[in-house]
């Protein structure tokens, strides 16, 4: 199933084990192959962000295996 990335956006981050990580705030994308290569995330709150690699901005830097998305919830299998 296709998604656009607004639909995405501001949906809540789950691993694949179910530990919430916090909200999609955006992607960023190879252009010369059109791959996705991470995800930029807002942390939840509970989250301890120093096991992760974060941007300027405190968002968390997420290069992932795969990614569904269920209902409200963007599931990640994190590489």
């Amino acid at each position: 199933m296709r998604k656009f990335i607004t639909e995405l956006r501001g949906k809540t981050v789950m691993s694949a084990d179910g530990m919430i990580l916090g909200t999609l705030d955006n992607f960023v994308i190879n252009t010369d192959s059109g791959e996705i290569q991470h995800l930029l995330v807002v942390p939840s709150e509970d989250l301890e962000v120093r096991g992760y690699q974060t941007d300027a901005q405190g968002r968390l830097i997420l290069p992932f295996k795969s990614m569904k998305s269920v209902k409200d919830v963007v599931v990640l299998e994190l590489k």
